[in-house]
This record gives structure tokens, C-alpha cells and sequence, in this order.
């Protein structure tokens, strides 16, 4: 077996470990961890508001149904639905709404006054009174995009209580839905339009207020460390769409690269059969250079704001590509600085057995460091709806 079959043997073993290595990486990159702080039943609420060092004076069951909701920007989500309370009579008739009154407030309201919360049903259940509230409103929230396409967003409705000068923490309304355990999907429209997303898990947890003022209310302590009722439902987007605009053009791309490396050649008879010149490889590169820069710019309009994504990196790789090999071919074909010998050797034979392996290296690289931000602990950020 000559040296070149040797060489590129090797290359194809290499690149198909690679590859192989690389979609696990995908599918490890693309799987969601439950989150630790879910409240499955009134059990684990009891035990959770008990650990409190000011246990709450009253408990309000809340529950709430999304109808539909919408990314209307980067970091807006439009959201609608049902939000009910249970009142019972002699414990919250000092904190129950009156009429028209709404009994909780959505504090990540990007614009409440344009919204909408109006009182939909008020039931009198004997002993207690339902009310139930039809809400339309723009959350806004910082959504995490470094890992896009495999990015999972935890979509979630802060609650505050309605009333600031009371000790009121708001409870999930477990017996309102068929189930709420870990794995259970509730409090959403099995019908709702997700557009390139797919539903993952819904769930009720809570988080400490950090708001470290009294509100003007001089009788309060700081409005801190007080329990935040959130309604969270995570969401992953749909790989195929994101693979199909933005993966498979940059593939293709990357193919014909491998094709103008291909052919930079010194025989004779290859030179004539592939119409090589080092101005048409290098014509090439300037033009898939302005079809990556276009894609590009186009995905990072997108995600204005955002740092650099999981996928932006793969554009930065092909330009560095695009330079490489324009510098091969022109050292080749001007025979220029020979102690460069792994240019001219056997035909630039190692620039072209070793591009797949190493594109596939720099994606396994990237991918791996993308992992390994995800798996990292993140300091919890009091925020909104996600997108």
C-alpha cells in the first residue's frame, strides 16, 4: 500500500471518530436537568415555608393555565391564560380582592398598562370563594442563548401578593390539575402553538426576594429573603429548524472548500483537469466568504445583545478556514518557503488528508468547551418569563 493510501486511511479513521465523538457530544449538549427545586405536591411546600425564618401569617392557593405565549423579541414573551385564587371565608377576608381588584402581581410586566388581567368567574364554593382572573401580558426576562440550537429555555411567571403591608406567601393549586410530579406536564394548553419549540417539563418552585427596600412601608423589614411563588414550563427548541437554516449551509460550505483544496496540484495532467490556479482557488474562498459572512449576520441579528453562541463559533472557524487554505494554495503554488515541507509534500498531500479531521477537532473542541459552560454552576438571576 503506497504512503498516500496509508495517509488517507488514517484521515478516514480519524474523521469518523471524530464525528462519532461529536454527536454524542450533540446529544449530551442537548439534554435538560431537572431542576432540583421543584415542589411536586403540598408536602414539599409545608417543608419548604416551614424552613422560613418569618413563616407566613396567610396562604393563598394560586393556580394558573397558559393558553398561548410568544417570543416578541430576545427577551420578551407574550403570555396568556387563567390565574386563580381560593379565599376562604374567616382567614382572608382582610386580604380577599373586592371586586374588580386583582389579587397578585406580575412584577416582570414589561408593559402592564398596555396588558390585560380582568376578573373572569368569581364562585362562591361554600366556605370559600374562587376567583379567577383572564391575563394577557409581555414578560421580560434575560434568556441564555450561548448553547443555540440545543438551548432550553425555563419559561416562568413570577407571583408577588397582592397586598405589600401583609406576611402573604401564594401556594400551587396542586388539586387543580391531574398530576404534578417531576415527569408531568400541566398548566398548559395541550393545543398551544410552540413554533420551532417542543414542551419539556412544567413545574411550581420558589425563590427568595432580594429586593433589599421596605417599599416606603416603614413598618416592614427589607422586602428580602421572602418566598416568590414561580410557575415555570421549559421549553427546548427544535433542532431539525435551526439544522436545517443555519448547519447545512455551512456544510456545504465547508465541502466546497474541501473540493478547491483538492485541487491545488503540480502534475501536469491534474493541473489541466481541474483548471487549477492558485487566483481561482483563491476567487473561491472571497466568495464563500461573503455567503458565510451573510449567514453570519443574519444569525447574529438574532440574538443581538447576546455573547457569543454555540453556533457563531462554527462561522469563526470557517473563516479561519477560508484564510488557511487561501494561504496553502498561494505557498504551494509559488513554492515558497521550503521549510514549510509539510506544504509541499507528496502533492500537498497533509493539508488535504488532515481538513476533515481537523474540522471535525476544532467542532468537538468547541462543543466540548460548550458543555462544560452548561454543566457549570450559574449564580441564580431574579428575573422573568424566558424565551
Amino acid at each position: 500500500m503506497s504512503i498516500e493510501k496509508k495517509v488517507w486511511l488514517i484521515s478516514g479513521f480519524v474523521t469518523l471518530g471524530l464525528a462519532v465523538v461529536l454527536f454524542k457530544l450533540w446529544i449530551e449538549l442537548n439534554h435538560f436537568d431537572e431542576d432540583p427545586t421543584q415542589l411536586p405536591d403540598q408536602a414539599s411546600v409545608d417543608a419548604y415555608l416551614q424552613d422560613l425564618p418569618n413563616f407566613p401569617g396567610y396562604q393563598v392557593k394560586t393556580g394558573i393555565f397558559i393558553k398561548s405565549f410568544s417570543f416578541t423579541g430576545a427577551s420578551d414573551v407574550h403570555v396568556s391564560g387563567y390565574i386563580w385564587q381560593h379565599y376562604e371565608d374567616g382567614v382572608h377576608d382582610a386580604i380577599k380582592p373586592a371586586e374588580g381588584e386583582v389579587g397578585f402581581i406580575l412584577p416582570e410586566a414589561a408593559e402592564a398598562a398596555s396588558g390585560l388581567i380582568e376578573e373572569a368567574y368569581r364562585i362562591d364554593e361554600g366556605g370559600s370563594e374562587l376567583i379567577g382572573w383572564y391575563f394577557e401580558q409581555t414578560l421580560r426576562q434575560a434568556f441564555d442563548y450561548t448553547s443555540y440550537p440545543f438551548d432550553h429555555k425555563t419559561v416562568w411567571v413570577r407571583f408577588w401578593p397582592g397586598e405589600f403591608d401583609v406576611n402573604v406567601a401564594l401556594i400551587p393549586d396542586f388539586s387543580a390539575y391531574p398530576a404534578t410530579g417531576p415527569n408531568d406536564i400541566f398548566g398548559i394548553d395541550n393545543r398551544i402553538v410552540m413554533g420551532t419549540w417542543e414542551r419539556e417539563n412544567t413545574y411550581f418552585d420558589y425563590r427568595l426576594s432580594d429586593l433589599d427596600t421596605t417599599l416606603g412601608i416603614g413598618k416592614n423589614e427589607y422586602q428580602t429573603n421572602l418566598p416568590e411563588l414561580h410557575y415555570n414550563f421549559v421549553i427546548k427548541r427544535n433542532f431539525a429548524n435551526a439544522f436545517i437554516v443555519h448547519m447545512i449551509p455551512l456544510i456545504v460550505v465547508t465541502m466546497l472548500l474541501f473540493g478547491a483544496v483538492m485541487t491545488v496540484t503540480r502534475r501536469p495532467n491534474l493541473v489541466e483537469r481541474h483548471d487549477f490556479s492558485t487566483s481561482s482557488v483563491i476567487g473561491t474562498c472571497s466568495v464563500l466568504f461573503f455567503v458565510i459572512l451573510l449567514a453570519h449576520v443574519q444569525l447574529r441579528e438574532g440574538f443581538a445583545g447576546s455573547p457569543v453562541i454555540y453556533m457563531e463559533s462554527f462561522f469563526f472557524l470557517m473563516y479561519f478556514l477560508l484564510l488557511a487554505v487561501s494561504v496553502n494554495t498561494y505557498f504551494f503554488a509559488a513554492e515558497a518557503v521550503p521549510s514549510l515541507w509539510f506544504i509541499h509534500y507528496k502533492d500537498n498531500l497533509i493539508p488535504k488528508a488532515c481538513f476533515w479531521p481537523f474540522v471535525l477537532s476544532c467542532m468537538v473542541i468547541i462543543t466540548a468547551y460548550n458543555l462544560s459552560l452548561k454543566d457549570s454552576p450559574k449564580d441564580e438571576v431574579g428575573i422573568q418569563v424566558q424565551n
